[in-house]
Parts: C-alpha cells; structure tokens; sequence
C-alpha cells in the first residue's frame, strides 16, 4: 500500500494553496497519535486526499515534528507543509477514477 509519491517544492505549493480553506480533519490532543486518530486521518485522506491536522496540544516544536513525521509514516502519506499548529498531509488515492487532485508538473 506504500506507494506515496515523494513531494517536490513546487508540487508542496501547490498543495498548501489548496489546502488554505480547509478545514482540520483531525486534531491531535493530550493523547497524541491513537488509533483512533490514524484511522480518521485515514478516513479522511481516502476522502479527500488533502487534509490538515491541527495540534491542541504538542505546542513544542520537536515533539510535534516527530509526531508530524510519525503519522505520516503510519499513514503512508506525504506532508505538504506545517503552518503553525498545523499540519497538512497529502495521499494520492489508489484509485485513479477517485482522484481529485491534478499536481501541475
């Protein structure tokens, strides 16, 4: 299933643009990464495959860095960008027919 495509800065960009009116999919609390929270981010990746993850906790900066890079690894997907307390991922969906995001090349 790890078939995530590697980010380049431009196509990061790209992304983080798109992302600007979303809303957090998820939020990460006092109990840091649960299953609970992997599954709905992964819920919401399949949905959507662009989604932000806000930090209510975790304010330090290389604990959130580490958790960041933790679920993405979980997760099999990609980070777009962090901007402040939050995160956005990106995972390109399995299926071809369901994609909805074009990366420009």
């Amino acid at each position: 299933m790890n078939n995530t495509i590697e980010l380049k800065g431009s196509a990061r960009k790209y992304l983080r643009g798109l992302a600007h009116d979303l809303k957090p999919s998820a939020f990460v609390g006092q109990k840091g990464m649960t299953e609970g929270l992997i599954e709905e981010i992964n819920i919401a990746l399949d949905a959507s495959e662009l989604i932000k993850v806000k930090f209510v906790d975790f304010k330090e900066k290389e604990v959130k860095k580490e958790i960041i890079q933790e679920i993405a690894k979980v997760t099999h997907c990609e980070v777009a960008g962090i901007i402040g307390h939050v995160a956005i991922y990106y995972r390109q969906n399995q299926d071809t027919k369901k994609r909805k995001i074009k990366i420009p090349k």
